[in-house]
């Protein structure tokens, strides 16, 4: 597989799990998951992990899964290689792994100390795809180990962080966010 297709093949079925969480600050609000409970001196999740965040994050991964299957033979016949059409369940394993991955994160933060919105390197930019991928592979195991190739998840795990810490400083100049990564 050459690198450029390597590369967009990545991208393309990375998707999914890459919206969730920019839909969920979008569209999150109302009731935290963790319902205000601590363990120990901390809360479990924190008031930014909310049931309509989270919603709002797996209907945005699946509903843009759908969108990029109804497009996927046109952008393949255009490449001059396939990309992904996603099956129900894989979408399902991206869009709800990415929210898993980050309710999971903000729980280790909470358990180390860091409050809301801290940096915590490497977890930050890799907590959805950690979560994602397994569950991908376990819900729809033939598709995510027919697109999912060693050299793919080398550049998921490569590209992430870049376009993680990108996509975080254009919501932060735009006020979306309040710290910039």
């Amino acid at each position: 597989m050459a690198v450029l297709e390597t590369v967009v093949i990545a991208f393309w079925a990375m998707l999914p799990a890459y919206v969730p969480n920019n839909a969920a600050v979008l569209g999150g609000g109302g009731r935290p998951i963790d319902g205000g409970r601590t363990l120990g001196d901390a809360r479990l999740l924190g008031d930014g992990k909310t049931w309509r965040g989270t919603a709002a994050g797996i209907t945005a991964g699946l509903v843009l899964a759908g969108v990029l299957t109804f497009f996927a033979d046109d952008v393949s016949s255009v490449l001059g290689f396939a990309v992904p059409a996603f099956e129900p369940l894989a979408a399902l394993g991206l869009a709800a792994g990415a929210m898993l991955g980050d309710i999971l994160a903000s729980f280790l933060k909470r358990r180390t100390g860091r409050q809301r919105g801290a940096m915590f390197p490497g977890l930050d930019q890799l907590d959805f795809v950690v979560v994602s991928l397994p569950l991908t592979a376990l819900l729809a195991t033939q598709w995510f180990f027919t697109w999912f190739t060693w050299d793919v998840i080398l550049v998921v795990v490569v590209l992430t962080p870049i376009l993680h810490v990108t996509t975080n400083m254009i919501a932060y100049k735009l006020g979306l966010k309040n710290e910039p990564w």
